[in-house]
């Protein structure tokens, strides 16, 4: 993997928001949308939240980026609204908090927010892939389902997660959860090709991960880590994995690097920047089905090469199919037990 020198970058006309777009991410969207319930409470949040309110709040206690405020910043938003043929430049605000966070909302005007604490933690190109990432958020229409998730998790926060009859509401969060995971892997896509820089774009998540040490680290050793997180373990860990995504809105540091050196290899990622992307005026011409069927045919490819132990043994059930159930069993119930032993020990401990 090679970087481009620095401000040589190739810009994108008329690229369309397909080019970046995970299909992982356009799957999740659709069986979002089909949720019962999901149409009602996005248009009761989007009545609720006037646009000009929600963004009177970083007027008041941010600072907003632009040729006089945060230069360098504006800059680097200026160049990536460029190189992706941006419409539209969406506001951006800096926030006085320790947190690393970047993040897009907004219903009607996106904007996108950067803390201090990010601002510190990277260097300008790193920089750059973030505010590239935000922006493809931006453009692929993500900030619409983010405000939603904020505003949803607040309420649950504030009634003790949902009230006995929200279960409909816990399902749109949980859809939501899962979406907002498969959506960074798009924003990833969208920060590559702003950066143009494969080393940054992995030094970002290695500092997310693991802070500033950067001179400790190891590019080669740090994507190793996410080989061997797929591969180790047995079965219990396969089952482990998924509780510890359960309520998270961002994949693992480690796997979203992982996940972009795997577009990179895939060629799409040089195939883009010789010129060949799905361009604007062709979106209408696309076909939801055969999207789905991409999107259906990424997921197989990953599912067939995949070393996880639990995705392993369910790959099995077809050769024996009652060993294989027989073994889930085992192993998700002596996990489940488990699990449940050190809650009540914990608990007993508490009291």
């Amino acid at each position: 993997m090679t970087n481009s020198p620095d401000r040589v970058r190739t810009r994108f006309p008329g690229i369309s928001t397909r080019a970046w777009e995970h299909p992982a991410d356009r799957t999740a969207l659709v069986a979002l949308r089909t949720l019962p319930g999901f149409d009602t409470v996005l248009r009761t949040l989007s009545g609720l939240l006037q646009e000009r309110q929600h963004r009177l709040l970083f007027l008041a206690a941010a600072v907003r980026v632009d040729e006089r405020q945060f230069r360098s910043l504006h800059q680097l938003r200026e160049d990536c609204v460029a190189v992706l043929d941006a419409r539209t430049t969406p506001e951006m605000f800096v926030m006085q908090t320790p947190e690393v966070n970047a993040l897009t909302i907004g219903m009607d005007q996106p904007f996108i927010v950067l803390t201090t604490g990010l601002i510190e933690l990277m260097d300008t190109e790193e920089l750059r892939f973030t505010i590239g990432h935000e922006l493809g958020h931006a453009l692929s229409g993500h900030a619409v389902y983010r405000t939603m998730l904020m505003h949803l998790l607040r309420i649950s926060a504030s009634l003790g997660w949902m009230p006995v009859g929200g279960w409909a509401l816990r399902a749109i969060v949980a859809a939501l959860m899962e979406w907002s995971r498969k959506s960074e892997l798009s924003g990833d896509r969208a920060g590559l090709l702003c950066v143009q820089d494969v080393d940054a774009s992995v030094r970002v998540h290695m500092k997310l991960a693991g802070g500033t040490w950067i001179k400790e680290m190891n590019h080669g050793a740090f994507l190793a880590q996410a080989d061997d997180y797929e591969r180790s373990g047995d079965l219990r860990d396969g089952v482990l994995k998924l509780l510890n995504l359960e309520l998270r809105s961002h994949p693992f540091s480690v796997l979203r690097a992982a996940e972009l050196r795997r577009w990179i290899q895939s060629g799409d990622y040089d195939r883009m920047l010789a010129g060949d992307y799905p361009r604007r005026d062709q979106d209408k011409n696309t076909s939801i089905t055969e999207e789905i069927k991409e999107a259906a045919r990424t997921y197989r490819n990953n599912f067939d090469q995949s070393e996880d132990p639990l995705i392993r043994t369910v790959r099995n059930l077809g050769k024996d199919v009652g060993s294989a159930v027989g073994t889930v069993g085992q192993e998700v119930g002596e996990t489940v037990s488990k699990i449940g032993k050190r809650f009540n020990d914990w608990r007993a401990g508490e009291n």
